[in-house]
C-alpha cells in the first residue's frame, strides 16, 4: 500500500470489559486496516496501518458505533513510525500492566440476545441463570483488580469448557473476552437449601417457585447481594416477612416479570417505563393504579417501587410466576446486605423458609438503585447497582485538580475518588452509625483505591466532628501524612448540584437552597433549611428556616411528635394547656406524653439542640396530622406527608398556608408560625388531612419563592441568577414541582440533581468538587 501511514490511537473512557476490542477488530476488518489493539492501564490502545482516509473512517466509526456498555471520553491520534508495515492482519493482543487510569463498568441487566439464549429451546444455555456476554452481566460485583481480566474476578474459580473457551477467544463472537462467560457445564451452579433437609440440586428454581406460591419466604442470592422474597399479593406472607425482618413500615421493593405486570398495579408513564427497562434496571417509584397488592407492601404510601429482572436468575424466577414478588435487601435491620453464603445462613436463615444459593463469590456488595421521575426528569435517590462505579465526567477545568478522596456524610454514605477530571462516586453503602455498615464502608474504600490505583494528595470530610466518615478520614490523613480539609454540609450539597450539572470550578455564585434533615452548621447548630450564596470555593449563609429546639436530640428524629410539640410550644408561648386544647386530636395524643419534662428541657436549653431543619418541619406536620408520630426509618414522616398531600383534590386545596419572612435581623428567617395557626384552624374546622398536607406544601413553596425574591435583592450583582436545589427534602416530588413553578415563573434558571442523589448520597461529590476547586485556585494564585 503506497500511501499507507501508521497511527497510535488511544481511546479513553469506559472501554474495558464492554466489548470494545472486538469492536475495534471488526471495524479494522471492515476498513481493511492492519495492526493490533489491546487494553492497558489507560484504556484501549490501537496501532493501525492504512490510508489516511481509511483511518479517518475507522475513527469516525468508533465514535458512531460504541458497544452498548461503553462510553468514549476521548480518542487521541498520533503518528506511529515503528509499526511493522509488513504485518498483513489485525490482531487483538493481551492486556498490558501499568499505572491504572481506566474505569470499571457497572453491572448491566441481561441483554436481549442473552435472554433469547436463556429461553431458547434446545440451546446450550437454556435455563442457565449465569448467562451473559460482553454487552451485559456482572462487572463491579465480581472484580477484584484491574485490568478487568477473568483472573482478577470471582470467575477465576471456574475454568471454561472448550466450547465457552472457543467463544471467549473468537473476536467475532459477542462473548469474546466476556470475563464471566460460562455455561451449565463449567460455570456457577444453583441449589436450594431447606431447614432439616438435603439441598435441592435438581430444578432448584422450580422448587423455590413452588414454595413462594405457597406463601413461603425465600432467601435468594443474586449477583450483588442477597434478597428476601415472598408473594407480594399474599398479605400473610408479607406480614410474616415484616415481622421476621423487624421492619414494621418501610416500603418493600417489588420485582415484576415484565412491564405488563407492573402496569397491573401502577400508572407507569413513558419516562418511568423507560427507566424500568434501561440497562441499570433500577427500582422505579411510581403512583399506584389498577389492582391492589397486599396492604403491608407500602404502608402509608400511594405508590410502589418496582424493578424488572436484571439477571437471568431473576428472569427465570419470574418466568413461571403470575404475581410480583417482594424483593427486599437480605440484611438485618440497619446492616448492609449479606454477600457471602456463611453469613447469610447465620443472619437470615431464621427469617427465610428456603434459601436459593449459588457458588460464585460476590466481591462487591451492590444494593438496588432507586430512581424517581421528578418534574418530568429522572432523579436518582439511591445510586448503586447499574450506575456505580462509572466515572462522572466533571467540567473540563477540574482536570487541573490533584487526586483527592472525599468521604461523604453519615447517612446514605458514599465516598468519591476525584482524579483526572472525573469523579468516581461509590455505590450507596448505608448508615455509618451501624458498625457493620462502617466496616463495609472501609472495605469498599480499600477496594476502590486498589481498583482505580488512587493515591490521593488530599482528604476531604464533613465538618461534623463525630461523623464516622470524618473520623475515618482523619485517621487516614494521619496515617498517610495527607492534609485533611473540611467542607460544611450544606455547602457540599449545593456544590454537588453544581458538579452534577457540569458547571466549571470557577462558576459564579448561585443561590443555593439546601433543604434536608440535619447537617452540622458553621455556627455549631444543626442546619437543614438553608439559603446560601455559594460557588465551589465558599458559601455564605443568607437565610434559613426559623430554628426550633429538638427535645432529646436524636430522639426527636425517631419521635416526630417531639418536634411537633417543640414548634407548638413556641407558638403558644409555653402554654401547654392551650397547646393541647387547640391541637385537635394531636393535643389528646400529647396528653399521654411527658410534656412537663419536655417543657423544662426546652426552657432550660437542656439536650435541646436548635435546628433549622426542613426535614424536621415535615416530621412535625406529619405528627400533628396523625400520619407518623413514631418513625421506624429515616424519612418515614416526610414520605407519609407527601403521599397524603398527593391525594388532595386540586380544587379543594385553594391557596397554601402563609410562611412569614422575618427580615429585620442579621439573618432573615422563613417563619412558619402563621402556617401553624392556619393549619390548626383547618384541623378545628375538620378539613381533610389531604387538603391540609397539600396546603402545607404549597405554602412552603410560596415562602421559598418570596425568600428568593428578597435574597435576590440583597445579593444584587453578587448572584448570577441561578438557583440550585439540593438536600433530601427535594426528593419530595410534589414540593420540588411546586418550588420549580415558583422559581421558573420568576424567570430564574433552576439546577436540580440528575446523576447523584439530592440526599446525602451526593455529599461526597460535593465535598470533592469544593476541595478540587480550592486546590485549583490556590495553585493558580
Amino acid at each position: 500500500m503506497a500511501d499507507a501511514i501508521a497511527e497510535q490511537i488511544r481511546v479513553r473512557g469506559l472501554v474495558q470489559g464492554v466489548g470494545f476490542r472486538p469492536l475495534v477488530w471488526r471495524l479494522a476488518q471492515a476498513y481493511a486496516l492492519r495492526g493490533c489493539v489491546g487494553n492497558d492501564a489507560e484504556g484501549v490502545w490501537i496501532h493501525a496501518c492504512g490510508s489516511a482516509a481509511q483511518l479517518d473512517r475507522f475513527v469516525r466509526a468508533l465514535y458512531r458505533e460504541p458497544p452498548p456498555l461503553a462510553r468514549i471520553d476521548a480518542i487521541e491520534r498520533a503518528p506511529l513510525a515503528q509499526l511493522d508495515f509488513s504485518v498483513r492482519e489485525f490482531r487483538i493482543v493481551d492486556s498490558r500492566a501499568g499505572a491504572v487510569r481506566t474505569q470499571v463498568a457497572a453491572d448491566a441487566a441481561t441483554c436481549a440476545d442473552c435472554l433469547r439464549d436463556v429461553f431458547a429451546a434446545g440451546g446450550r444455555r437454556r435455563h442457565y441463570a449465569f448467562t451473559n456476554c460482553t454487552h451485559c452481566g456482572p462487572r463491579l460485583s465480581i472484580v477484584r483488580a484491574v485490568p478487568y481480566d477473568r483472573a482478577n474476578t470471582s470467575m477465576a474459580a471456574f475454568a471454561q469448557c472448550d466450547t465457552c473457551l472457543a467463544e471467549y477467544r473468537d473476536p467475532a463472537d459477542r462473548r469474546f473476552h466476556a470475563q464471566p462467560n460460562c455455561c451449565p457445564h463449567c460455570g456457577p451452579q444453583l441449589w436450594l437449601e431447606l431447614p432439616q433437609a438435603d439441598a435441592v440440586r435438581a430444578a432448584p428454581l422450580r422448587a423455590v417457585q413452588q414454595r413462594l406460591r405457597a406463601g413461603a419466604i425465600a432467601l435468594i442470592k443474586g449477583i450483588g447481594g442477597f434478597h428476601l422474597a415472598c408473594d407480594a399479593t399474599n398479605a400473610a406472607a408479607v406480614a410474616a416477612l415484616r415481622a421476621r425482618k423487624r421492619r414494621p413500615a418501610k416500603p418493600f421493593a417489588l420485582l415484576a416479570r415484565d412491564l405488563q405486570m407492573v402496569r397491573r398495579y401502577c400508572r407507569a408513564d413513558a419516562a418511568e417505563s423507560a427507566l424500568l427497562t434501561q440497562r441499570a434496571a433500577p427500582i422505579v417509584l411510581m403512583a399506584r393504579g389498577g389492582a391492589a397488592l397486599a396492604a403491608g407492601i407500602a404502608p402509608g404510601q400511594n405508590g410502589y417501587g418496582f424493578m424488572l429482572p436484571a439477571t437471568p436468575l431473576h428472569h427465570l424466577l419470574m418466568a413461571e410466576l403470575d404475581v410480583p414478588l417482594v424483593l427486599t435487601s437480605g440484611n438485618r435491620s440497619g446492616e448492609p446486605q449479606c454477600i457471602d453464603n456463611v453469613s447469610a445462613r447465620a443472619l437470615l436463615g431464621p427469617v427465610a423458609d428456603a434459601a436459593l444459593m449459588h457458588d460464585r463469590d460476590i466481591v462487591n456488595r451492590l444494593d438496588d438503585s432507586v430512581v424517581r421521575v421528578v418534574a418530568g426528569r429522572a432523579q436518582l435517590l439511591r445510586r448503586a447497582r447499574g450506575y456505580a462505579p462509572e466515572s462522572l465526567p466533571l467540567a473540563p477545568g477540574f482536570a487541573a485538580a490533584p487526586p483527592l478522596l472525599a468521604l461523604g456524610g453519615e447517612l446514605k454514605s458514599t465516598f468519591c475518588l476525584l482524579k483526572d477530571g472525573g469523579a468516581i462516586v461509590s455505590q450507596h453503602i448505608g448508615d455509618l452509625h451501624n458498625m457493620a455498615a462502617s466496616g463495609a464502608f472501609e472495605q469498599s474504600l480499600t477496594l476502590y483505591r486498589r481498583l482505580f490505583d488512587h493515591a490521593p494528595q488530599l482528604l476531604v470530610v464533613d465538618r461534623h466532628p463525630l461523623y464516622r466518615a470524618s473520623t475515618i478520614g482523619a485517621a487516614l490523613a494521619a496515617c498517610e501524612g495527607l492534609p485533611l480539609e473540611t467542607v460544611q454540609h450544606h455547602h457540599a450539597h449545593i456544590a454537588a448540584c453544581l458538579a452534577d450539572n457540569g458547571l466549571p470550578p470557577d462558576t459564579a455564585p448561585v443561590l443555593g437552597i439546601a433543604l434536608d434533615g440535619l447537617g452540622y452548621g458553621a455556627d455549631g447548630t444543626l442546619w437543614g433549611g438553608e439559603f446560601l450564596l455559594a460557588d465551589y470555593i465558599d458559601s455564605e449563609r443568607l437565610a434559613s428556616l426559623a430554628p426550633v429546639p429538638m427535645p432529646g436530640g436524636e430522639q426527636a428524629v425517631r419521635q416526630p411528635w417531639r418536634m411537633a410539640f417543640a414548634w407548638l410550644y413556641r407558638l403558644f408561648g409555653g402554654d401547654v394547656a392551650t397547646l393541647c386544647a387547640e391541637s385537635g386530636e394531636f393535643g389528646a395524643y400529647l396528653g399521654g406524653r411527658p410534656l412537663g419534662l419536655l417543657a423544662r428541657m426546652i426552657d432550660n436549653d437542656f439536650n435541646c439542640p436548635q435546628t433549622s431543619s426542613c426535614g424536621r418541619l415535615f416530621d412535625s406536620v406529619a405528627a400533628v396530622l396523625g400520619l407518623c408520630r413514631e418513625s421506624s426509618f429515616e424519612g418515614q414522616a416526610a414520605m407519609a406527608l407527601e403521599s397524603c398531600a398527593s391525594g388532595a383534590a386540586p380544587a379543594a386545596v385553594g391557596g397554601g398556608y402563609p410562611f412569614a419572612l422575618e427580615t429585620g435581623t442579621a439573618l432573615p428567617r422563613l417563619q412558619p408560625d402563621a402556617m401553624w395557626r392556619a393549619l390548626l384552624d383547618d384541623l378545628q374546622r375538620g378539613a381533610a388531612v389531604e387538603v391540609i398536607a397539600a396546603r402545607f406544601h404549597q405554602g412552603l413553596a410560596g415562602g421559598i419563592g418570596r425568600m428568593v425574591d428578597h435574597l435576590g435583592d440583597v445579593c444584587g450583582a453578587r448572584w448570577c441568577g441561578r438557583v440550585a436545589l439540593s438536600g433530601g427534602v427535594f426528593q419530595n416530588a410534589l414540593l420540588s414541582e411546586l418550588v420549580l413553578h415558583q422559581l421558573r415563573r420568576r424567570g430564574l434558571e433552576v439546577l436540580q440533581h440528575r446523576r447523584v442523589p439530592a440526599n446525602d448520597g451526593g455529599l461526597s461529590l460535593g465535598q470533592a468538587a469544593v476541595a478540587a476547586a480550592r486546590a485549583i485556585k490556590n495553585r493558580s494564585g
